[in-house]
This record gives C-alpha cells, structure tokens and sequence, in this order.
C-alpha cells in the first residue's frame, strides 16, 4: 500500500496505449499491471526508491498489508516504456523496487523492465514476492526476472510471524537474499546492510 506521508509522493499513472496479453502487450513495448508507483519511498528497500505496486497476486495471505492488490484487473496498464520515463525522472533515487501484489506472476513484463532499468540506469532492483527463492529457480519465467534482481525479499506473509522489528518486510520467514551471490555461489546469501 503506498505510504502517504510527507516523505513519500504517489506519481500520478498515465493513461496506457498497451495491449493485454499477460505482461505482454499487443506491441513491441510489453505492458504491466500496476496500482501505483511511489517515487522516494524509503519503506521498500535502502535509500530513496521508486517503488511500483503491481496489481495481481493469488498467494492471498491472512492479514495481508495490501488486499486490494490481489485483483490483476484492478490495476491499469502501463508499458514498460511509461515506467522507465517516471524511473529516470528521478536520478538521485538508487534503487527501484517490484512490489504489490506479486510482481512475480507478471514475470515477463517485470523482466522486460528490469532488462531497460539495467540497460538505460545505474539503479539497484529488489523485488518483493510471495514465493520463495528456492520455488522460483524452477520456475522457468520467473527464473529469467529473479536473474536480473540484486535483493529478493521471498516467502509469503506469515500473520503469526509479524514483527514491526524486521528491517523490510512483514513477518520472520521472509528473507533478504542477495541473489547474484546466492546464484554464484549456489546456496542462500542473506542480504546485509
């Protein structure tokens, strides 16, 4: 749910021209479901980041912080192009975050983002996901997404596991994984700050 205080700004959605298609648009430029993006956020990850609320998630976990972000129709369609423009309209912001929702179950669009953030910007990727690291190495779309994001924060919410003490994220089960290492060096790295 995107956070409304001063230090966060809702950048308001244009309109998409993209087609449907599962992440994938009518065109050449694939297009994403999203509630909203928040520029400056820093709840999402290190630092100043632009975070984008996809629309879509089936994991629908008991006491989820954001419910409204279950229907994929409740979204609206953006390209990958119209995200990248609000993206590098703030420089001094370090890292982008993929959040919802499950940014993970529009994998296809998600990786054709993160393929421009890594091709057109400096910026770091975490992507929040209801499924857990080990799921998505044999989830073949998924899989392509997750190579290209530098912190994953996996594993469902877990209401009975809530504590407001954990440094970005909800519950004690899900975890901060360093994925290029974690990939490397074939087990889980955890993320350090």
């Amino acid at each position: 749910m995107p956070n409304n205080s001063p230090h966060h700004q809702n950048i308001p959605l244009p309109p998409s021209e993209g087609g449907r298609g599962g992440g994938l648009g009518l065109g050449l430029d694939p297009t994403l479901y999203v509630l909203s993006v928040v520029d400056d956020t820093t709840v999402d990850g290190p630092g100043f980041r632009t975070s984008i609320y996809c629309a879509g998630c089936t994991h629908h976990c008991p006491g989820c912080h954001n419910p409204q972000s279950w229907a994929q129709d409740g979204g609206r369609e953006m390209s990958v192009e119209e995200l990248m423009e609000v993206i590098e309209a703030d420089p001094f912001a370090p890292g982008v975050t993929f959040t919802g929702g499950d940014p993970m179950q529009q994998a296809e669009g998600f990786t054709a983002l993160a393929r421009a953030i890594r091709a057109r910007t400096n910026k770091n990727i975490w992507c929040y996901t209801g499924y857990t690291f080990e799921a998505l190495l044999h989830m073949p779309a998924q899989r392509r997404l997750l190579e290209l994001v530098d912190v994953l924060v996996d594993g469902p919410y877990i209401e009975a596991q809530r504590s407001t003490d954990l440094l970005f994220r909800g519950s004690a089960n899900q975890r901060l994984i360093d994925v290029p290492r974690s990939l490397a060096e074939g087990r889980i790295v955890l993320w350090q700050r």
